[in-house]
């Protein structure tokens, strides 16, 4: 069976010959592998790992010359002023884009948000490339994935989050709310806009349309579901449905513990959710799996806050063991961490993880 037809069987929650594989890490993570295994490419490390999903890069950015400040941050094409942070030492570093201002911070009314002079433009991306990077996915067997990088992400709450300052974005939810819905119904217009163009230029060559927008903490939702329905519904459905009128699959990520917004996401129509981290409270997954499993597919799980970084390789083997015993019956799952893989994860628990994901995930005899 190959990975086209393997997806499609476990998205129509059905039992395919093994569970999907993914990939996720960090580029150190992946040097690192490449080293190991004495391969050139990521393509060909994705092969042996036998993983059947394959991302693409996305538009081009064409748009104006990024900003430079005189402290060295660089603004993004939001305006939004990020400097790259190291974290960590030796073979566990990896590097991040911190952002270091605000840039609407001190908007107080509306007109301040709609006069912002930095607001982006989808014509400043190219899309033709969307094609022939489709192209090449599609002609390795596997499933082609458009999700965009970390800053470009279609996203509502953290874009505004970037935009007005985490603090204020959740006080303006309740204490100035036509400032969030302006913010909201702003960044949704640019990614409504740049997504279709994307998919457009795609030419049929995409499957899954990923987002990524972050509505949970590891104790619980940033708002409530009252307030999610009234300020990120409107634009998430849209997003949905616009991945639906291109024929896609629709998935959908969010770390934190988001188990009171999960019937909000399905109504929207959302296929698949991912990470269904599982470090955050609440996130049951075998009672998650129970309600939800027959109509949303879920993708993820794997802990790469625990076992990973500072287990063992059979506390991984064990991991995967769980996931798969709690999650894959009936099809409906796919295996990958529940964020990108860290440069804090010993060697060992890497080769640990995929091959338990090989060793463990066949149907029927691995779930008994």
């Amino acid at each position: 069976m190959d990975s086209r037809d393997r997806v499609a069987l476990a998205l129509a929650h059905r039992e395919p010959d093994r569970v999907p594989i993914d990939y996720w890490a960090t580029p150190e993570v992946t040097a690192r592998l490449l080293r190991h295994f004495g391969l050139a490419t990521a393509e060909e490390l994705l092969q042996r790992l036998d993983v059947d999903f394959r991302y693409i890069e996305g538009p081009a950015y064409i748009g104006p010359t990024p900003r430079v400040r005189p402290d060295g941050s660089v603004e993004d094409h939001w305006g939004v002023p990020r400097v790259r942070i190291r974290v960590g030492a030796g073979d566990q570093a990896t590097a991040y884009q911190e952002v270091v201002q605000f840039p609407l911070a001190e908007a107080k009314s509306v007109d301040d948000i709609l006069a912002y002079p930095a607001w982006p433009s989808p014509e400043w991306f190219d899309y033709r490339p969307v094609r022939q990077q489709a192209a090449e996915a599609r002609r390795t067997g596997k499933v082609v994935v458009f999700m965009g990088d970390r800053l470009n992400r279609c996203a509502q709450l953290k874009p505004a989050m970037y935009l007005r300052g985490v603090e204020q974005i959740l006080l303006d939810l309740a204490l100035q709310p036509e400032i969030a819905q302006a913010l909201f119904e702003r960044i949704t217009a640019f990614y409504l806009e740049y997504a279709c163009r994307t998919f457009e230029a795609a030419e049929g060559g995409l499957d899954v349309f990923m987002m990524g927008d972050d509505f949970g903490t590891q104790t619980g939702p940033l708002l409530s579901p009252a307030m999610w329905r009234q300020f990120l519904r409107p634009g998430f459905q849209a997003l949905v449905a616009l991945g639906k009128r291109f024929g896609l699959t629709v998935a959908h990520h969010t770390c934190g513990a988001v188990e009171p917004l999960l019937s909000d996401l399905l109504a929207c129509g959302l296929d698949v959710l991912n990470p269904l981290q599982p470090d955050a409270a609440g996130m049951d997954h075998a009672a998650i799996k129970a309600r939800f499993g027959g109509r949303l597919a879920f993708h993820g799980g794997i802990s790469i806050q625990r076992a990973l970084p500072f287990g063992t390789p059979d506390d991984v083997r064990a991991e995967v063991a769980e996931r798969i015993r709690t999650l894959a019956p009936g099809g409906g799952y796919i295996l990958c961490t529940a964020h990108n893989l860290q440069p804090d994860t010993p060697l060992a628990n890497l080769e640990a993880l995929f091959d338990a994901y090989h060793a463990l995930g066949r149907y029927p005899q691995s779930l008994g």
